[in-house]
């Protein structure tokens, strides 16, 4: 897409596939709440789910500011960046009691950051049910885009540097029970 502040509406597989895939390749994400305050707050966390299916799964401290943020406002963005382009998904967070869903998920990335195993009381499960995402995907390498921008520069054109993508994400969620 030339135009870098058109968006499409995608609700394809595609699209959902295309944030999947985005999602996976980083593994890492920004993850931002509405503090109590009003203020955003963003903080690095680690996803603990690949395959993404409308769900997010995060592990945190029981007695962190995120999980009291959420408390108050679930509403969440969580945002990825990975070499192939970017994903910033809107949803809403919960954290749940689901020992069966926190042992599945509980993996050396995660015992890395906790004392305890996941059956811990100071161990919370962070789930987040997707609403929307947008993402930009930049596929090619640094050298391929600064040539874009040259051309554009150029051409007095706005430079092509890959797709941008509204998606609708109307998927059924897993149950957090």
């Amino acid at each position: 897409m030339t135009n870098t502040d058109r968006t499409n509406t995608e609700s394809s597989a595609d699209g959902v596939s295309k944030v999947a895939g985005l999602m996976s390749e980083a593994g890492l994400c920004m993850f931002t709440t509405v503090g109590r305050d009003g203020h955003l707050i963003s903080r690095p966390m680690a996803l603990q789910e690949a395959e993404f299916d409308g769900d997010l799964w995060f592990f945190a401290a029981h007695d962190s500011r995120k999980v009291a943020d959420i408390a108050a406002n679930p509403t969440v963005n969580v945002s990825f960046q990975s070499g192939e382009g970017w994903v910033s998904l809107s949803g809403t967070a919960a954290v749940v009691e689901n020992r069966t869903k926190a042992e599945e998920l509980w993996n050396t990335r995660a015992a890395t950051w906790f004392e305890k195993n996941p059956d811990s009381r100071e161990v919370a499960l962070i789930h987040v049910a997707a609403e929307g995402a947008e993402y930009w995907s930049t596929p090619g390498s640094k050298v391929s885009n600064l040539m874009a921008y040259a051309k554009a520069k150029i051409t007095n054109e706005r430079p092509n540097l890959g797709e941008h993508e509204v998606v609708e994400l109307e998927l059924p969620h897993n149950s957090t029970d």
